[in-house]
């Protein structure tokens, strides 16, 4: 028996080797267009694994990885016991979920309310506006929203002094910071998931909102039954991409936005490794941070689409 699979192993393997050798010389093109794609993951995404092993080694910059001694696990028993990252662990977890409580769902509404525009250019200008924040660096939006929102000459200040009240200070408030982190982002990025939505709502039937107007289902049906059905594969496939991300928080954001005043309340796992990596040449002990941040995020991705194929038959693989 053990001879016989053996066989029709090697068979099946020599045949699909000469399958894929027949495919290759008839789009020999379009595997040549390959090569590129392939390189820059090789180059830029699999070759720099291999620091990975810093995280297990008392890294000297002066001596190299091979060279540097091994620690184990050391450094991530550091990271566990530390009370300073289980805080900065706490503040990635609450700023990510606000921005998924909050800003996840606002697309899709946008969306669905920009769908119904009739006239064409109106809704054209409406897109473009939402859009363009995208495009910006974070560098800009951040000084923008210091212009607006400024002790000392913001229009939002000036706003609620003339209206009687007292100056706040939105970057320098540990109860107001977060609110601005969640509202900046919202204020950039709903546009970009906003396009994809009413991308994807180009492809439901529209003999189905014909059919439905025809048993007298008003607007708030239609889109209870047919639009928001119809969404939901591009809705599962965006909502276990953010989970995949909710550790990451908005690394750039935060970085020129936040300050020491709010440090309790906005450092995150990204700021923790910058600060710690570059500031304190801690290489070692932030490479062990980035892993346990990878490793979490893949754990998450791999979750939310079990749980997505199990629970809603949909899932990205």
């Amino acid at each position: 028996m053990k001879s016989i699979h053996g066989s029709q192993s090697g068979t099946s393997g020599h045949s699909y080797g000469r399958q894929l050798w027949v495919d290759i010389r008839k789009d020999w093109d379009l595997y040549l267009a390959l090569i590129p794609g392939i390189a820059f993951l090789l180059l830029f995404k699999y070759t720099p694994m291999y620091g990975i092993v810093i995280a297990f080694k008392d890294f000297n910059i002066y001596e190299g990885i091979s060279a540097s001694a091994w620690v184990g696990l050391e450094h991530f028993e550091r990271l566990i016991s530390s009370r300073g990252f289980m805080q900065v662990f706490r503040n990635t977890l609450i700023i990510s979920l606000y921005k998924i409580l909050f800003l996840f769902p606002l697309p899709i509404i946008v969306a669905i309310l920009m769908n119904e525009l009739k006239n064409m250019i109106f809704k054209r200008t409406v897109q473009t506006i939402v859009y363009l924040p995208h495009f910006l660096s974070w560098v800009i939006v951040s000084g923008l929203f210091i212009d607006l929102l400024s002790v000392n000459g913001g229009l939002v200040n000036k706003l609620i002094v003339g209206l009687g009240g007292e100056p706040i200070r939105f970057f320098l408030d540990s109860d107001i910071f977060r609110t601005v982190l969640i509202t900046s982002a919202g204020w950039k990025e709903i546009g970009w998931s906003t396009i994809i939505y009413l991308a994807a709502m180009t492809g439901i039937d529209p003999q189905l909102y014909e059919a439905a107007k025809m048993d007298g289902a008003n607007k708030w049906k239609q889109t209870i039954h047919i639009t928001l059905p119809g969404l939901i594969p591009i809705i599962t496939l965006m909502f276990i991409l953010r989970l995949g991300s909710l550790l990451e928080a908005g690394l750039e954001q935060i970085l020129v936005m936040y300050n020491p005043s709010v440090y309790n309340v906005a450092d995150i796992i990204g700021t923790y490794v910058y600060r710690v990596g570059l500031g304190e040449q801690n290489y070692s002990f932030s490479t062990a941070v980035g892993l346990f941040e990878s490793i979490i995020a893949f754990v998450l991705i791999i979750t939310g689409n079990f749980l997505s194929k199990k629970y809603l038959q949909r899932s990205i693989w």
